[in-house]
């Protein structure tokens, strides 16, 4: 979802539509530097290079060498990029080089690539890990940039429903880093001292982000970051032993790892996801881990064609973008463990239309995209049954409505067997709603008043789509859709097709399930009952 600079010292292809693009991270400790220095002209001296926040002298480059642009280059960032699909890996000098560029003449600031940083950190760990199953992170910080990283990572993170707590233990006393406590304190996440902190970090937090140490961090750790290091490592090796554990997230590089050559003695953090920033470093070449992101979503398009970057394309308004192979899955393995309050018979409404009402405007009210989305199966007298997603425009006592082309399949199946179900799900209550019943078209009075409510495109398009027929592509029906836009160009009335209207389901049974703990799940059926000639509906619990 996000996408980013790369520089190549290897190449790697991405198998999804990704590629790698640039990021923050790095970007933040080279600004760190020309804050207090000004560059000089000179190129830098290795010995003077990437020593964090304990080597005080500043980052000084010459300029930026292009990707692989010549042989030189290429000597010092390996392999060139062999392919417009390829993945590049930055070695140390040339991440913070093109950071260094980014804050210089194309004019980012360090605060504006930090929050970037964040923002993209937040968003990858959202796009796994579901705040219902993964409330509580703890966001633990480094002094220097990669900690700024943590810190604006965990205030999104709060607004996007987890709980983030923050251990920050040697803060930097720079108004930026001070700002950014202020701003976490005003939404009273709770900072937490090393102290605080249980040995056992799995007993308190779901989620661990390692934001201590970025890739211009140099030497071995010191207290107390060395003993929270060494936590985070012993929580993978429970790992291996099958126990359940919080997951770890590394920011751009996991803490302890050398920045080009990765876990050197395999002794060190082996995170479940790492977000890279700008481009990958060559470290995580020797990333194992089930999820690797690339944040940022910020390099100008000159820069990444004068250093022949080759940038993936961002999905709508991602943050952040999945790269690397995809990783193979236990499909059986796979599971979630729901967590909801209990549904019970005293706590439902009699009418079963009323509990569906109630559990749509919870659907609403949460933000759930598309929540009158509903699976329809339909059987033909072949006895065969298909379903498809359609959306539901209707509901009230008589039932619920959707509209369709009355020459489709499954208009044609409807017209054989009028007994259809429903189905709605909504994943992020972990709730879905069952109803089955019989089918009748609606008046036509009530299809030409919906179709004439519709925008005049979906008029449009209704008329041109001669549905579930063979076409032999798609400019056939692009083709049809512009002849009618001309023809009604002039903003007259499209008259709604004889063949399209809408269907009304009348229910005669109803499913509320809402996932439990350990599949113990709430499952409520309601069936019809006649009572003195008066319909009334019978509520039993069904097992899981």
């Amino acid at each position: 979802m996000c996408s980013l600079m790369r520089k190549g010292r290897t190449t790697m292809t991405c198998l999804c539509l990704l590629d790698l693009t640039p990021s923050l991270t790095h970007i933040h400790k080279a600004h760190f530097y020309a804050n207090v220095h000004t560059p000089s002209t000179s190129s830098p001296s290795p010995s003077k290079l990437f020593y964090g926040l304990r080597f005080p002298s500043p980052i000084r480059t010459s300029g930026i060498r292009a990707f692989c642009s010549n042989s030189s280059a290429a000597a010092v960032l390996g392999q060139t990029m062999e392919s417009h699909n390829s993945i590049s890996y930055l070695a140390q000098r040339e991440a913070a080089e093109i950071d260094e560029t980014l804050m210089g003449p194309l004019g980012f600031s360090v605060d504006q690539l930090m929050e970037l940083a964040g923002l993209s950190v937040a968003t990858s760990i959202a796009e796994v890990y579901k705040p219902s199953e993964h409330s509580r992170v703890l966001t633990i910080c480094g002094p220097g940039n990669n900690g700024g990283d943590g810190l604006v990572a965990a205030r999104h993170l709060h607004h996007f429903g987890y709980k983030p707590f923050v251990c920050y233990p040697k803060r930097t006393p720079k108004p930026l880093y001070s700002g950014l406590v202020t701003q976490l304190e005003s939404l009273s996440i709770p900072f937490l001292s090393v102290e605080d902190l249980q040995s056992d970090l799995s007993k308190d937090f779901d989620i661990l982000v390692d934001a201590m140490f970025g890739f211009s961090f140099h030497g071995a750790p010191r207290p107390p970051f060395d003993d929270l290091i060494q936590r985070l490592v012993t929580l993978c090796n429970r790992n291996q032993s099958g126990q359940k554990r919080p997951v770890i997230v590394s920011i751009d590089i996991p803490s302890g790892w050398h920045v080009e050559e990765g876990d050197v003695d395999d002794k060190g953090i082996k995170p479940d996801m790492l977000v890279s920033l700008t481009a990958p470093k060559l470290c995580a070449k020797k990333f194992s881990g089930p999820h690797h992101f690339l944040g940022g979503r910020f390099v100008p398009p000159a820069i990444a064609e004068k250093y022949k970057l080759h940038l993936p394309p961002y999905p709508g308004t991602s943050m952040c973008v999945r790269i690397g192979k995809t990783r193979q899955v236990d499909i059986s393995a796979l599971r979630e463990n729901y967590i909801s309050p209990e549904f019970l018979e005293d706590q439902v409404d009699a009418d079963p239309i009323n509990q569906f009402r109630k559990w749509f405007d919870d659907a609403l009210a949460a933000g759930l995209r598309e929540p009158n989305a509903m699976a329809l199966s339909t059987v033909g007298k072949d006895g065969k049954p298909s379903s498809r997603m359609v959306l539901l425009k209707g509901v009230d006592k008589d039932g619920f409505v959707w509209y369709t082309n009355y020459e489709s399949r499954k208009a044609h199946e409807l017209s054989e067997n009028p007994h259809a179900s429903l189905l709605f799900f909504w994943e992020g209550l972990n709730r879905q709603i069952r109803v089955e019943g019989t089918v009748q078209k609606v008046s036509d009075e009530e299809s030409e008043q919906y179709f004439h409510s519709r925008p005049r495109g979906s008029q449009l398009g209704a008329i041109a789509s001669k549905q579930s027929t063979v076409v032999p592509g798609r400019h056939v029906l692009y083709q049809e859709y512009k002849d009618l836009e001309q023809k009604y160009a002039d903003g007259s009335l499209i008259p709604k097709p004889k063949n399209w209207g809408g269907y009304r389901l009348t229910p005669q049974l109803f499913e509320f399930w809402q996932g439990q703990p350990s599949r113990m799940h709430d499952r409520l059926c309601y069936t019809p009952l006649d009572i003195n000639g008066q319909r009334a509906w019978k509520i039993e619990r069904l097992a899981p």
